[in-house]
């Protein structure tokens, strides 16, 4: 099919398809939208700063009089003259893209979704949905084992030293556990979207079962950042729950697929509508 140009310089598509400088322009809109939401949500997470460091601290809080029954002194601290801002700063980014993730993850979708066919479009809506809850589900489990974390790393110092916390260490630590703990909650999502583009099938996860598992507890085990094993079964155990899951969802929706005789019909496929505003 031929493709030609507007008096503007615009490819023109037959059939109403937006044109390719359409798509550029409404790239850029939404990258724009995205990076004002982050900065917002920097500027939010920069004026609630003490809020937000009470809560970061909460766990050392909460084991460090145990921690002082063992001999043990410890403090958090930061080094350096421009320390104390660059620790607020990286918080404050930290937490903003946390605050702002509904709003440029929407618009990452927005782009995404014309392009989907009308049964992709509802499978990624849902999908969407089921990420949220299964994210800060398992985000709430690494902030409920960090205090645990701490006790045992820290416990490792001599009896009457100091332990000094950097800052900027703790913030890591704290970032790597949450998220981690989050990440590792998504094993359905991926699972089921495998399962919804015919890479893997019900009956291949139930053969790959026991290897998946076995990997699930090296992953586990290799990414925490403690050595105890406590804490790696804090995440290997709910992630090989959440894999029997996705393997019950993705048998239920073969058998689905059987009886229905599912198949893509090209005529489904949604056009790309030109941007309305960039109010979208």
């Amino acid at each position: 099919m031929a493709l030609g140009f507007g008096r503007a310089g615009r490819q023109s598509v037959p059939g109403g398809e937006m044109p390719l400088f359409d798509h550029l322009a409404e790239l850029r809109s939404r990258l724009m939208k995205a990076l004002a939401a982050v900065v917002i949500g920097v500027a939010i997470a920069w004026y609630f700063y003490p809020e937000i460091l009470d809560w970061l601290t909460a766990p050392y809080e909460q084991v460090r009089p145990a921690l002082e029954d063992e001999g043990i002194d410890t403090e958090l601290v930061v080094s350096g003259i421009g320390g104390a801002f660059q620790f607020q700063l990286k918080t404050s980014v930290v937490a903003g893209l946390v605050l702002s993730s509904p709003v440029w993850l929407w618009q990452v979708w927005a782009f995404v979704l014309p392009a989907l066919h009308r049964h992709e479009k509802r499978a990624a809506l849902l999908l969407t949905a089921t990420c949220l809850p299964l994210f800060l589900g398992g985000a709430w489990i690494g902030y409920w084992t960090f205090p645990k974390a701490i006790e045992l790393l820290v416990g490792f110092a001599p009896e009457g030293w100091t332990n000094l916390l950097n800052g900027a260490d703790y913030l890591s630590f704290a970032t790597r556990m949450i998220l981690l703990f989050g990440v590792g909650a998504q094993i359905p999502v991926v699972v089921v979207i495998l399962n919804r583009i015919g890479a893997v099938s019900g009956e291949q996860l139930i053969r790959a079962r026991p290897w998946i598992i076995v990997g699930i507890f090296v992953f586990a085990a290799i990414a925490t950042p403690t050595v105890d094993p406590v804490t790696f079964l804090f995440l290997a155990i709910p992630m090989s729950v959440l894999y029997f899951v996705s393997e019950i969802i993705a048998r239920v929706t073969d058998r689905r697929r059987g009886r229905s005789g599912e198949q893509v019909d090209d005529e489904e496929a949604s056009t790309l509508d030109a941007p309305r505003g960039l109010d979208d």
